[in-house]
This record gives structure tokens, C-alpha cells and sequence, in this order.
């Protein structure tokens, strides 16, 4: 980079005399001699706080540059270098024309320099390789990466209209991710006035000024996802409970909307697309307690319906409200559901009945679970973001999560892993803040938080290269943050390191979960056992259990007492024969004498 340098140039007659300094002793011009008299009309001040400014006062200008629109078009470009009266598809005309040019004595000329200097440049590209890589048998390992973790802020989208709505959603475009859909809404119950605008609008990331496209619904958009086989395609659920999908050739009317008693009856709060051969397929949520899959080929009626009930008795009255959806290509017929209530539901689109379409439940939140995804890497392990906490799970551990962050002081909103590397995941909370968390660091707290706006913030979503990340407040603005290299840069050990995390942190909680069940059985016995000798304490405090017990003690007193009389009766039995026995002796020693 060059420096930019003035030199200020001034003639030596210019400069005056020449100052001439040489060493003397001090010397005292004035001795004032203290007054103790003038003492008593002043009162001593301590401390004493002087400000003194020895710099220059300086201004400072600041001059920004006038912003020119760059429209980009297309060219069609088959064959040049052609003269208007020469029809280049006229095979004819052409070689005529190619004899006449090779006979001029110019072209020979004209040849003859462009091919040495087309020698010379072919001679260089050989003798220097511009694609070389020199560093590519360098191991990377974890902590190779000196900078440290930061963002900075690359633009800004703020909601055109005078009325600020929440941004409700965010999608990338497909291809590149040069361009951002954003989807406007007013989430607040009975806040939304009747000229209220309903338009939501896809941005190019490098014009913040105004707006590509508008998207015009029938009624808020809250959720607004890309076609990721068709880029012109969107689909889109509106806060009436109505779907609809939009051709960006066509303009920005619907292509084609479903009548609204034939849709959600409450916002549709999440719609993703489906992996299918024609690209036509997708799935939505709402808070009425039903996911129902749609053809955009045929909107008049949704293809299939699914009633969120857990107890599997396919009741409406009790279903569990979608909040968020989760799809992994990967996993075709495999998705789930985080619901108001703060359980996410396991379903499978392969079951028949309605009881065997939802396969499993996971309960760790407190409130409804705003977001979850699957790692991109280990898809048996996904992430939920709700009350206070984001919490990473396993299919295999239906009971707790692996994996938590502590409780913060502010509900978190949105979340997302990071497509490139698999222990780094985003956060956005209500106080404004996007912390970005990378396990292979640190669990405890956040490894980068960052202030974006002093509004809360309810959406965001990662780019496919994780560099850039979009988030979108209650004031409708859309911050666009660049992330470091030490957060999308990806590193070989890296996967081992997931890896071993995930098991490791899995197997933890399957002993934990062991020893739970033992201790709950243990409990089971114990309480068993209380609860039959409370049975006992509860008869024996019944009437009929006094009653009886009062029988039984008279019974047995009679029976005593009987057995007391007979053995009263023996012993004076035989008490009597025992003096019978000695007057017959008395009697014959009488006789003998």
C-alpha cells in the first residue's frame, strides 16, 4: 500500500536568525517575602484539581463518497469481429470474406506480432504456475489458527416502511448466497393495524439501499424459505395459516395460494422443502397442533396430514403446537417438531397410521423450542434452542440432553450449527447479542458474543460457506456479521475431535440414565412398601377393624377365663382326694393299734 505524503518546502532567508544557546548560572530576579497577614482572607482548598491542555486543537472532517447503482445485464455473445454486411450463420459469405482478409498485406503483418506475443505469454504461463500450491502436505491441527475469534459488521437491511415489523425469517439463496430473502411480520397479538404493510422482500447482500424484489401476500409473512433446486421458487406461510409459493420470473404476486379453510388454522410458523426427484415438496408447521406436507403442483388440498398428539390417539383437542421443523436430506422420511410446549417430536413419514408416524418425544425446555437442527456431520445429534438454554441431544438418549449451555439471563431465540465445521453453533438472544459457541474450545460460556443491536433479535441464519451470518431484530433490521477464519476455516483433526466429543458425552449420560432407573426402582419398592403398611395403619383406624379387634379381645378373654375355671376346678378335685386318701390311712392305723 502506498503512503500518502506532502512535503512542506521553505526558504532558509525564511527562517529568520540563527538561535545561538549556551550554559550560565541561575539568576534571581524577584524575591517576594511572605505576608501571614494576607493569610487569614483566604480558606486552603485540598485537593486541587487543575486541567491543563498542552496539545493543539485539532478538527476533524469526514467526507463520504457518492454512492453509484451498478445494475448488472446479460449478453448474449456468439460470434464477433464481423462486419454489418457479413451474416455470420452465411457459411458462404464468411470463407469469402476470410480469403479477401488473408490476402491483404496487413494481416500477415498484424499475425505476425500478435503470435510473438502470444508465444511470450504462452512461454510464461509454462515457466510459472499460478495455481501452485506450496503448503499442501502442511498438517493443520486444532489451534493452528493465530487470530483471534472476532466479526465485524458488513451491512445493514432495514424494513423500508415507516411502520417497523419483526423480522420473522431469513433464507439464503441457493446458489452462491449472494441474495437474502427476509420475511417482515408483527408477532405481537392484536398489535397489527389494517395499513399495516404485508410485504416482505429479497435483498442483494451488497446493496442495502433498496431491494431486489418485493414479495406481496395476502396477508405477513412469517416464514419464507427458498427452493434449493429451483433458486426462483419460494415458498412461504402467512400469519392467517395460509401457504403460498412465488416465481421471482413472475414478479412478486403468488403464484398460486390455497383457499384458508383448507391450510392451518394458526400462523404457519416454519415451512422447508422436501428432497424429492421433482423438487416440488414441502412440509409446514403451525401452532394449531398440525404438520401438513404440499405439491406445489397442486395447491387445492395438502397431499398429507399429521395431528402432533403424543399419547398417539391422533386428538386435535390435545395436540402439541409446532413451533420449528427440522428436515436432513440425508434422512428422507425422517423429521421433527419443536413444539410449544418445550418437547421436540421424532416422527417418520413412513408410518401408515397416525401412531406410528410419530415415533419418539424429547423433554428438556421450559417454554416452546424456537429452533432445532441436525448437526450437519452427525445427524444423530441435533440442536434445540428454547427458554434460556440451547441444548444438544442424541437420538439415542430420549431423557436428557448431552450437552447444555448455562442459563442465561435473557430468553435465546433462534440458533444454527455451522455448515463447515461441526462443533461450532450460533445463538441470538432477546438483549441483542449473537454469542458464537465452538465445543472443541470451551462448554462453559460463549467463545465470541457479540452486541448487534440494542433491540431484541428473533431470527438467523448462517451462509453455506460460514462466513457470513444474517440476524433480524424486533425493529426490523438485518445485521449481516462476518465471522473470522477461526470459525468457518476448516481443520483435518477436527471431525476426530466431534467425534470422541459426542461419544464420549453420550455414554455419560447412558450411565447416568442407568443409575436413574436403578434409583427410581429402588424408589418404586420403597414407596410399595410404605404404601402397604399405610394400609394397614388406615384399617386398623377404621370402625369395623375396632369392632372386630373388640370381639376378638372379649373371645379371647372367655376363652381364658375358661381355661382359668377348669384349672381351678382340677386342683380343688384334687385337693379333695388327696384328704379323702389321708382319713382312710388315719382310720386303718386306728384299726391296727
Amino acid at each position: 500500500m502506498m503512503e500518502i505524503v506532502y512535503v512542506y518546502t521553505k526558504m532558509r532567508s525564511e527562517f529568520g536568525r540563527q538561535c545561538n544557546f549556551s550554559d550560565r548560572p541561575a539568576e534571581l530576579h524577584v524575591d517576594i517575602i511572605p505576608d501571614p497577614a494576607l493569610a487569614d482572607h483566604f480558606i486552603e482548598k485540598n485537593p486541587v484539581d487543575v486541567t491543563v491542555q498542552f496539545s493543539y486543537d485539532m478538527s476533524e472532517h469526514e467526507v463520504n463518497t457518492e454512492h453509484i447503482s451498478t445494475e448488472i445485464r446479460g449478453i448474449n455473445h456468439l460470434e464477433g469481429g464481423w462486419p454489418k454486411d457479413i451474416n455470420p450463420n452465411d457459411l458462404e459469405h464468411t470463407m469469402r470474406y476470410r480469403k479477401k482478409v488473408e490476402k491483404d498485406e496487413n494481416y500477415i503483418f498484424t499475425l505476425m506480432q500478435l503470435g510473438s506475443l502470444m508465444e511470450h505469454c504462452i512461454k510464461q504461463n509454462n515457466a510459472i504456475n499460478i495455481y501452485e500450491e506450496y503448503f499442501e502436505d502442511k498438517d493443520e491441527s486444532i489451534g493452528t489458527i493465530d487470530e483471534p475469534p472476532n466479526a465485524k459488521t458488513i451491512n445493514v437491511f432495514s424494513d423500508p416502511n415507516t411502520v417497523k415489523r419483526t423480522v420473522s425469517h431469513l433464507s439464503w439463496h441457493p446458489d452462491q448466497g449472494r441474495k437474502l430473502a427476509i420475511s417482515y411480520c408483527c408477532l405481537e397479538f392484536q398489535k397489527v393495524s389494517f395499513d399495516t404493510n404485508t410485504e416482505s422482500y429479497i435483498w442483494d447482500i451488497e446493496n442495502p439501499n433498496k431491494h431486489d424484489l418485493a414479495i406481496k401476500p395476502a396477508s405477513p409473512l412469517i416464514c419464507l424459505e427458498y427452493n434449493p433446486k429451483d433458486s426462483h421458487i419460494l415458498a412461504g406461510g402467512c400469519y392467517s395459516g395460509q401457504i403460498g409459493y412465488w416465481d421471482t420470473r413472475k414478479g412478486g404476486q403468488a403464484v398460486e395460494m390455497p383457499a384458508i379453510e383448507l391450510g392451518h388454522r394458526d400462523p404457519v410458523y416454519k415451512i422447508i422443502w422436501l428432497q424429492s426427484k421433482t423438487g416440488t415438496d414441502c412440509f409446514s408447521t403451525s401452532t394449531d397442533g398440525q404438520v401438513l406436507w404440499w405439491d406445489i403442483r397442486k395447491m387445492t388440498e395438502p397431499v398429507e396430514r399429521l395431528i402432533l398428539d403424543v399419547t398417539k390417539k391422533d386428538n386435535p383437542d390435545i395436540a402439541y403446537g409446532g413451533v420449528s421443523l427440522e428436515f436432513e436430506t440425508t434422512m428422507p422420511t425422517k423429521f421433527m417438531v419443536g413444539t410449544e410446549q418445550g418437547v421436540v417430536i421424532l416422527g417418520n413419514r413412513k408410518g401408515k397410521l397416525p401412531a406410528e408416524k410419530i415415533v419418539s418425544s424429547f423433554t428438556g425446555h421450559h417454554g416452546p423450542v424456537y429452533a432445532v437442527q441436525r448437526n450437519p456431520f452427525y445427524t444423530k445429534n441435533f440442536l434445540t434452542i428454547g427458554d434460556w438454554t440451547a441444548r444438544i441431544w442424541s437420538e439415542d438418549i430420549r431423557d436428557s440432553s448431552i450437552i447444555w449451555t448455562k442459563y442465561h439471563m435473557c430468553n435465546l431465540t433462534d440458533g444454527c450449527w455451522s455448515p463447515i465445521r461441526p462443533t461450532v453453533f450460533f445463538t441470538c438472544k432477546m438483549d441483542g447479542t449473537v454469542d458464537a459457541w465452538d465445543l472443541s474450545f470451551k462448554h462453559s460460556e460463549a467463545t465470541l458474543s457479540v452486541k448487534v443491536c440494542d433491540d431484541p433479535l428473533y431470527s438467523l441464519r448462517i451462509q453455506d460457506n460460514g462466513q457470513f451470518l444474517a440476524c433480524g431484530s424486533q425493529e426490523g433490521t438485518t445485521t449481516l456479521l462476518e465471522f473470522s477464519p477461526s470459525f468457518y476455516a476448516y481443520l483435518k483433526q477436527e471431525r476426530t475431535v466431534a467425534n470422541a466429543m459426542f461419544d464420549r458425552e453420550t455414554k455419560r449420560e447412558k450411565i447416568l440414565e442407568a443409575r436413574q432407573r436403578e434409583m427410581r426402582a429402588k424408589e418404586r419398592a420403597k414407596s410399595e412398601q410404605e404404601k402397604v403398611v399405610d394400609h394397614a395403619e388406615d384399617e386398623e383406624d377404621t370402625i369395623e377393624y375396632k369392632i372386630a379387634n373388640a370381639e376378638k379381645m372379649f373371645f379371647e378373654t372367655i376363652e381364658q377365663e375358661k381355661d382359668r375355671f377348669e384349672l381351678e376346678k382340677m386342683d380343688d378335685s384334687k385337693e379333695s382326694w388327696s384328704e379323702d386318701e389321708d382319713d382312710d390311712e388315719d382310720d386303718d392305723e386306728m384299726d391296727d393299734f
